[in-house]
């Protein structure tokens, strides 16, 4: 459960000033916030069959057999509208 305390830390972390009124009234909205949160973690936990902790699971694939480094490179660098040796070329976006 968050506190008012806690409210006005987020508030200051988004940058954003709250009156007195506006934080008793986000205290409640935060608290069906929180209680509908915990809500949807149950169900997904129910939908799994198992809690699985954080929901993350590692989706790669091992890379058995690997190509040679490089051997690519050259058909797709000739694809590319401008390059420069064995870089694409792409146009200035950031200034120091």
């Amino acid at each position: 459960m968050l506190e008012k305390n806690d409210i006005q830390k987020l508030a200051g972390l988004a940058r954003i000033r709250i009156s007195e009124d506006e934080l008793l009234g986000l205290e409640k909205d935060f608290e069906g916030i929180l209680a509908y949160i915990s809500q949807i973690q149950k169900a997904a936990e129910g939908a799994l069959g198992e809690d699985t902790g954080n929901g993350l699971r590692n989706v790669f694939r091992e890379d058995e057999n690997p190509h040679e480094s490089g051997i690519h490179t050259e058909a797709l660098l000739a694809q590319t509208p401008k390059r420069e040796k064995n870089y694409l070329k792409v146009k200035k976006i950031l200034e120091k």
